[in-house]
């Protein structure tokens, strides 16, 4: 099955002209599995999504699909084209400074009032009645008579596409970094289907991001049916994604990452094929166990540490060289942690302030089974 493609209007230029996304969806004849909405490239220099976007094409057009799927690469036209000399800065929104994925509506919806006028429904046309508010909620934020910032109506358009699906993937990257997943606690099990070594269990809080903005809502409203005592499994899923360092593409690291992806569909039985999860040792934290680390000091950082392999109690992390301090014991100070860790991701530049980011580690890791 080849895929319709289409293009969704998300803002105007000052010159006039239209910030229009590319999307790509397959539709069945008949739909009889979950349906999917995957994008990419929020961030401006997080490009890697895209390559597993294309691979994911090219597997979806040879496999047999049950349920609605939707792509959306290159989803930040603005934050792709924000470049300074041959760096992409395109994280922060640059009329507001707001970080481009921390622009999703957060459903405010009063749960207990809105049950009370449809608790007669069964769960799935309660399940289609919240999502249907969940998308009107998004198509009024987009209608205030007052307007919404440049950045927020992009993602708002985006999560009401999100909105729409049973399964959401949202594509990033870190500065550099090593793959691993961002991952709701209630659906921790999901993550043995990526193809990804690391997994950060996330709380079912709102935080800004576009995962959060998805499944924050429908786990709210299984609270509190809980309390109501009525049972039902929050019926959506969605993921965030790191897929490795910014700027970069790799075409075969893209394919391995596909594969995953597919294996988690078939699992779900949005497609027909079997595909088998690949066999990997998979380690978790919880959120609160993600570990930042700031720079002491200003200076130019070596960074020691290999990124997803485990880092042993005052190993050293990186060292900081101080030419203003030649002469001196200052001149290399070496850094270290007080426990083990497995690095994450650390800052992008050599250059550092004092206070910068530098790494972010997990620790008190747990296998997943």
């Amino acid at each position: 099955m080849k895929p319709k493609r289409s293009a969704l209007k998300v803002g105007e230029l000052a010159t006039g002209q239209d910030l229009d996304l590319p999307i790509f969806q397959f539709v069945p004849p008949q739909i009889i599995g979950p349906s999917v909405y995957i994008q990419a490239n929020v961030h401006g220099a997080e490009v890697q999504g895209n390559a597993v976007i294309y691979q994911l094409l090219k597997c979806l057009e040879q496999s047999e699909i049950l349920g609605k799927i939707t792509l959306v690469p290159l989803a930040n036209p603005l934050g792709i084209n924000q470049k300074s000399g041959e760096f992409t800065l395109g994280r922060f929104d640059p009329i507001t400074g707001v970080n481009w994925n921390r622009e999703y509506l957060d459903s405010q919806l009063d749960i207990a009032a809105w049950y009370q006028a449809h608790s007669e429904l069964d769960d799935n046309e309660l399940i289609m009645q919240y999502r249907a508010q969940l998308i009107a909620d998004c198509q009024q934020r987009l209608q205030l008579s007052w307007g919404v910032t440049t950045g927020h109506r992009q993602a708002v358009s985006l999560q009401q596409m999100g909105h729409e699906a049973d399964i959401v993937l949202d594509l990033h990257t870190g500065p550099k970094s090593c793959k691993h997943l961002y991952c709701p606690e209630y659906d921790l099990p999901a993550a043995k289907w990526f193809s990804i070594p690391y997994t950060l269990a996330i709380p079912n809080d709102f935080g800004g991001a576009m995962d959060e903005a998805i499944f924050c809502p429908w786990w709210r409203l299984s609270e509190y049916l809980k309390s109501q005592g009525r049972e039902l499994k929050v019926p959506v899923s969605a993921f965030t994604l790191e897929l490795g360092s910014q700027e970069h593409i790799d075409l075969d690291d893209a394919q391995v990452d596909a594969e995953g992806i597919m294996a988690y569909l078939s699992h779900r039985g949005v497609i027909a094929d079997k595909v088998d999860a690949a066999k990997m040792q998979r380690q978790a934290c919880y959120l609160k166990d993600y570990k930042k680390f700031h720079a002491p000091m200003g200076g130019m950082v070596q960074y020691q540490a290999k990124l997803g392999q485990v880092l042993a109690a005052g190993e050293p992390l990186a060292q900081v060289l101080r030419l203003d301090q030649y002469g001196s014991d200052n001149a290399l100070t070496s850094l270290s942690l007080p426990q083990d860790c497995v690095p994450i991701l650390h800052f992008a530049s050599a250059s550092v302030y004092q206070g910068t980011e530098l790494y972010k580690v997990m620790t008190n890791l747990f296998d997943i089974d």
